[in-house]
C-alpha cells in the first residue's frame, strides 16, 4: 500500500502514483476531506482493480456499509469502469 504523506492541507498525494490513483485520490480528497487516504491499483496497472484505505470524519457514526457506499458514491461513474475494488474505511 501507498503512504500518505500529510501536511497542514490535509493528505497529499504521493509522487509515485499514476495518473489514474491520482485521479481517484484526488476525488475522495475533494469530497471526503480524508485524515488519512491511500489508492493503489491493484490491477497491474490497467486501471481496473484499486484498493482504497480511507480514513475521514465523513464516516462517524455511519456502519461500514454506509461508509462504502458513500465512497461508492463520491466515486461515480469512475467505479464504475473498474472490475473490482479493495475498501477499508474508519472514521478517526
Amino acid at each position: 500500500m501507498t503512504t500518505p504523506v500529510r501536511s497542514t492541507k490535509g493528505v497529499q498525494p504521493p509522487d509515485f502514483l499514476g495518473e489514474g490513483e491520482l485521479k481517484v485520490f484526488n476525488i475522495l480528497k475533494n469530497s471526503l476531506h480524508p485524515t488519512k487516504l491511500e489508492v493503489q491499483d491493484v490491477s497491474g496497472g490497467c486501471g481496473s482493480m484499486y484498493a482504497l484505505d480511507v480514513v475521514s470524519a465523513e464516516f462517524a457514526g455511519l456502519p461500514i456499509v454506509k461508509q462504502h457506499r458513500l465512497v461508492t458514491k463520491v466515486l461515480g461513474e469512475e467505479i464504475k469502469k473498474w472490475h473490482g475494488v479493495q475498501m477499508k474505511t474508519k472514521a478517526p
